[in-house]
């Protein structure tokens, strides 16, 4: 493959952080071992620790033979790798340093640069102004910004605000990784290149939708971060509502990437309001206590910490879409730690026959028509149908069975979703990354309910480690008539 278009210098800003060694230096790793990175692309990683050269490589090499898989690493690809690895320490605190990276960068002054801010958003301006002042910030120039973005409205415009004013709107890319994994971006496809559902996608034959991120690990040491974010903030306002908006989105009118963003912008206005009083029937929040996660007795989230969190661990909301196409179609999305098993799906739920013409038995053993879309451990996509059993019997025998919509089975590795992002920023390809416009617009409609849960509206409810959350949230969907897809 060409790379000629790929020469960058890509600067890693918290390069010595968990999220750069577990998920960022991998996917690079992988991007130069496949032949998407310029041979002379240089990934210069600013940190404070004080390191040299050598031994900043010597770490690196460390956490990927720790992280990737141990089929991935070989010495001959990161030999390839390393000659590519530059170290800078800076101190983000007081912004010392900044002369030596000034330096290092000008040597290639006329090249693209994407800085990637992987370090806390409190830190975000001192970067940016930082980066003007030694005149590092040119027309080719891009920022990347890890989330969270801000816990409300108000400190996000304040975040976006600082950064906007050394870097242009289309120069800022605000990474959500669930956008990046295949299954995801295949939701476009499905929908838009398959003329089966293009007449289905509405309430004339949608019932309901299920949108489930769960993860059967706590908090992990994080409670720092956690205690401050929780499910609400961590999952549901982006990760949650960015997939909920390729469900809903109307086509776009081509693939360029506003008016892509057009669309998903448009969804998130018409998410209806939940108000003070209704909070309590349409939201539910929970934490984990004590339990078993993969047969191992596990701590509650505020057993392992020191002072008592009222942080919310799991979070499911019914959503309703106020337009045309969605009018009565409820979205039923969930999120939480410790849940059973790691699973991540979007349900698409169709109506139930009109009338059935088999026999009484067989009728009531019809199931509806279920699309779904497995994100996470392994991704697919299923279309369950209903189908005759096999046999001599004297009345005809109904079951339910898989229609499965995935590529071809192939040896080949699976890109990692920061793979295809990181590709996506070095290409100036920004479908991916969430405008500005769309991160204020999940906000403001997620700023109500969280100031609610804050006031207590809606108690906490308790969910032991290792299931699937409190009942209260079977409560929420079943008070429609409707079931979880817990299969």
């Amino acid at each position: 493959m060409s790379t000629r278009n790929n020469l960058c210098d890509f600067v890693l800003f918290g390069g010595h952080g968990d999220l750069a060694f577990r998920k960022l230096m991998p996917a690079l790793y992988h991007l130069c071992k496949d032949g998407y990175l310029a041979e002379k692309s240089r990934i210069i990683t600013v940190s404070r620790a004080s390191l040299s050269n050598d031994e900043h490589i010597s770490l690196v090499k460390e956490k990927l033979i720790e992280f990737l898989p141990s089929n991935s690493f070989t010495q001959e690809d990161f030999s390839r790798f390393e000659k590519k690895l530059f170290y800078v320490s800076v101190d983000f605190s007081t912004n010392e340093g900044y002369k030596k990276l000034q330096i290092l960068l000008d040597e290639y002054d006329e090249r693209d640069r994407v800085n990637y801010l992987s370090t806390s958003p409190k830190y975000f301006a001192g970067i940016c102004q930082s980066l003007s002042k030694c005149n590092l910030i040119k027309e080719n120039s891009r920022v990347v910004l890890e989330k969270p973005l801000g816990k409300d409205l108000k400190s996000s415009q304040e975040i976006n605000q600082k950064v906007l004013e050394y870097f242009n709107e289309d120069q800022i890319y605000r990474i959500d990784h669930y956008l990046g994994k295949d299954t995801v971006q295949n939701i476009m496809a499905l929908r838009f290149s398959n003329r089966l559902f293009v007449h289905l996608w509405s309430s004339n034959h949608i019932d309901h939708v299920q949108i489930t991120v769960a993860e059967s690990v706590g908090a992990e040491g994080r409670w720092g971060y956690y205690n401050e974010y929780g499910a609400m903030r961590d999952m549901i306002q982006n990760h949650l509502l960015q997939l909920l908006c390729l469900m809903a989105m109307e086509p776009p009118c081509s693939l360029d990437a506003n008016d892509i963003r057009d669309e998903k912008v448009k969804v998130l206005k018409t998410l209806r309001p939940i108000l003070p009083a209704q909070i309590a029937s349409r939201t539910v929040r929970g934490q984990y206590t004590a339990g078993s996660s993969m047969g191992e007795s596990v701590p509650g989230y505020n057993d392992a910490q020191e002072t008592q969190s009222n942080t919310e661990t799991f979070a499911a909301i019914r959503v309703d879409i106020d337009n045309w196409r969605w009018n009565g179609v409820p979205f039923y999305i969930r999120s939480g730690k410790r849940m059973q098993r790691r699973n991540s799906e979007v349900v698409i739920q169709f109506k139930t026959m009109p009338h059935s013409i088999f026999a009484e038995d067989n009728a009531n053993s019809i199931v509806d028509n279920k699309l779904v879309i497995k994100l996470q451990p392994e991704e697919s996509i299923e279309l369950r149908l209903m189908n005759k059993i096999p046999g001599l019997s004297e009345t005809m025998k109904l079951q339910e069975v898989n229609l499965e919509l995935n590529a071809p089975h192939t040896d080949k590795r699976k890109p990692d979703a920061y793979e295809r992002l990181i590709l996506d920023v070095i290409r100036a390809n920004p479908t991916l990354f969430m405008r500005l416009d769309e991160v204020e617009a999940a906000w403001r409609w997620a700023d109500p309910i969280i100031e609610s849960w804050e006031n207590n509206l809606v108690p906490m409810k308790k969910y032991t480690a290792g299931t699937d959350g409190p009942t209260a949230s079977v409560q929420l969907i079943a008070q429609d008539g409707r079931s979880w897809n817990d299969e």
